[in-house]
């Protein structure tokens, strides 16, 4: 890793400027990569952030500096170039061994307890292509924050009391006419989240056959809020199902969390309640009095940084289709004009909105509320860590502490920027401006198909149609128009299995279905990565399958290709990694080193290829860093795909098996230990798991 080096030549170089000139506060310099190694390996722009202060050429600076800086550790000579930098090159063969011998301490960081709330499907139906995203990305954030020692709670907001839980309700009791037993037995009969699916579908066209049903579905809602009921009842068993088939589907992606948060644990906790004694009390919302609104609980909306609020609510855009805020009372829909400043929090007949409800958990995430949830043990997850879950029965003692995060990040879709944005607003009326800057919405776009990956599932668009014309296929699960993310994996599962077995024959079917399946896997998260969150997505099959180009199975192969590299030494020569690694001597290491790097201040030609790999490799952790700051992903998965690129290309042209010098051997056989070790935990940040073979 590089950031030690970094942050030891930053300290040591301020150090040195204090010393040289007096300063006592060094202005801010950073430490940069030149645009080859010839350059140095890292390069120090001090110099020019002195030169005005100093009344002195950034020249003449980096030059008194490289003579009083002296010896740093791990640093072969540092040289002070005429356009002002201090380039530094690294102790090469010293900087690989420390690195391969974990000789490296971690990076530790003094951040206080982060909540990332991730996923949050709907209760009432199979999960589909378009929440994949929101996993992949969620998944990913808690994974790089991790990396660096961040404390890190996931947390799954479970919506069992929503309009969509209703529908399916609705569906079972009007359409199918089931009680509640018949749908137990339904449920363990069938593959319940793929058959409400079709029920929620099937509701959806019944509602728009005569609008007077909603009243039906109102109904239905407010019986699931107030429970006691056997519609509540209904309603528990749905979720329950629909949420261990989410769970599920979730391990298939290698996504797991802490703390499922239930909805209705707010409700019946009261948590809402005392989240609205809070805000009257400071007068973040009042009972308007007239017009279209009155009798309703609003809060005044501060503009915001894309202006003003929109004129429709945006709260239908943050479920899964606008269209399932039919289901809210006309009230919801709280903007006149396009210059509206009010949006309801609690409805005149005493209903609170889904946006006060979560105000009331943002509270809670942030200790700001004085009140706790209850929790039991829901289960174990693939790695036998413990899945927890809020309740409003007796709290297990054994259950950990839970909420009172220093930052948040919501990972919810850019829809609703604006409802998100009012999170923060209540928070700085409640005087928590600093909460409020630490209550991150992590946005994005959304998820379509490309017409070839539509037609391979199914779906047929008829020509000279509207969405024949698009250059993407969009989905709806409302209609019951999307892709079954268990459905998307079992495809890419076979097809991935077909090329496995053509590649190795000797594999049973067993073999290569894990194999396939971990190919999948890599298919679909890296898919969802590579590009800007603020990019709409169009999947396509073959692009995300394929094992060339910028694909989670190419950046798997490239580890596998490294890994056979050792197989075959210990085949053919009986040499472990071990045994490899043990006897390196540096002072052979002028594979490492490169032969055109000379002493004088003119660069010369670089020509380690090697060394090049070893260094791309140790910037993963510079990297990851970046990533946290910008939190754009799409960094990670260009900055691995360009490493397995580099390597590729070096293994073809710089063999190892073959080799007839064990030192020239050995020295690459060190690099490729190091870079496939550095991929593969890039790997494992975007949740992708790595196969002995291909």
């Amino acid at each position: 890793m590089i950031l030690n080096v970094q942050r030891q030549i930053h300290d040591q170089i301020a150090g040195a400027v204090r010393q040289q000139y007096g300063i006592s506060d060094v202005p801010s310099f950073a430490i940069e990569v030149p645009p080859n190694r010839a350059l140095g390996d890292l390069a120090v722009t001090v110099a020019f952030q002195l030169a005005r202060a100093l009344r002195k050429p950034p020249r003449a600076i980096a030059q008194e500096l490289a003579a009083a800086v002296g010896a740093l550790p791990g640093i072969a000579r540092i040289v002070a170039a005429p356009n002002g930098y201090l380039n530094l090159y690294l102790d090469r063969p010293a900087f690989l061994l420390a690195r391969l011998r974990g000789d490296i301490p971690p990076l530790r960081t003094d951040e206080k307890k982060t909540i990332v709330e991730h996923t949050a499907i709907n209760p009432n139906k199979a999960a589909h292509i378009g929440h994949l995203r929101n996993a992949a990305l969620g998944d990913t954030l808690v994974r790089v924050l991790r990396f660096g020692d961040t404390p890190v709670e996931v947390q799954n907001y479970i919506d069992d009391t929503g309009v969509q839980v209703a529908d399916v309700i609705v569906g079972f009791r009007e359409l199918e006419r089931k009680t509640l037993d018949d749908i137990r037995r339904i449920a363990e009969t069938t593959r319940f989240d793929y058959y409400c699916w079709d029920l929620y579908a099937r509701v959806t066209e019944w509602y728009e056959g005569d609008r007077a049903r909603l009243a039906i579905r109102a109904a239905a809602l407010h019986d699931l809020e107030h429970g006691g009921s056997e519609t509540a009842a209904i309603g528990a068993l749905i979720v329950d199902r629909i949420v261990r088939a989410h769970l599920a589907t979730m391990a298939r992606l290698n996504i797991e969390y802490d703390l499922l948060t239930y909805e209705g644990d707010i409700l019946r906790l009261q948590f809402w309640a005392r989240a609205f004694d809070i805000l009257k009390a400071q007068g973040a919302v009042f009972q308007q009095d007239k017009g279209r609104l009155a009798g309703c609980w609003v809060m005044r909306i501060e503009e915001l940084d894309g202006g003003s609020p929109p004129a429709a609510d945006a709260g239908a855009a943050s479920m899964e289709d606008a269209g399932a805020e039919l289901a809210r009372s006309d009230e919801d829909g709280d903007a006149d004009a396009p210059d509206a400043r009010e949006k309801v929090i609690v409805r005149s007949n005493g209903v609170v909105t889904y946006v006060g409800k979560d105000m009331a958990n943002q509270f809670w995430k942030f200790g700001l509320l004085g009140h706790d949830f209850r929790y039991r043990l829901f289960g174990r997850q693939a790695s036998r860590r413990p899945l927890w879950a809020t309740t409003s029965e007796d709290s297990d003692p054994a259950a950990p502490p839970f909420g009172r995060a220093s930052r948040i990040y919501n990972v919810i879709d850019s829809r609703q920027m604006y409802l998100q944005a009012l999170l923060g607003q209540a928070l700085r009326t409640l005087g928590h401006p600093e909460e409020a800057g630490n209550s991150i919405h992590f946005s994005y776009e959304m998820v379509a198909l490309s017409h070839a990956t539509a037609k391979e599932l199914g779906y047929e668009i008829a020509p000279g149609s509207d969405q024949a014309k698009k250059p993407f296929v969009e989905v709806s699960g409302r209609k019951g128009l999307g892709v079954k993310i268990d459905d998307l994996l079992d495809l890419l599962t076979e097809k991935a299995s077909a090329e496995v077995a053509k590649r190795n024959p000797e594999f049973s079917p067993e073999e290569c279905r894990r194999v396939a399946a971990q190919i999948a896997v890599a298919a679909i998260r890296y898919f969802m990565l590579k590009f800007s969150r603020g990019k709409l997505i169009v999947f396509d099959i073959e692009e995300a399958l394929s094992f060339e180009g910028e694909t989670g199975p190419y950046l798997q192969y490239a580890v596998v290709r490294a890994n056979n590299i050792f197989h075959k030494l210990r085949e053919r020569e009986g040499l472990t990694e071990a045994d490899v690694l043990g006897a390196l001597e540096p002072r052979s290491a002028d594979e490492l080193v490169g032969v055109g790097v000379g002493e004088s201040i003119e660069p010369k030609k670089d020509d380690s290829a090697l060394w090049a790999l070893v260094f791309e490799a140790s910037r993963l952790d510079e990297i990851v860093e970046q990533v946290v700051r910008s939190l754009e992903f799409s960094a990670l998965a260009k900055y691995a795909f360009g490493l397995a690129q580099m390597f590729n290309a070096f293994y073809h042209r710089y063999p190892i098996l073959n080799e007839e010098r064990a030192d020239r051997k050995r020295w690459r056989a060190a690099g490729v230990a190091y870079f496939r070790g550095q991929l593969a935990r890039a790997l494992d940040l975007m949740g992708i798991e790595v196969p002995q073979r291909m």
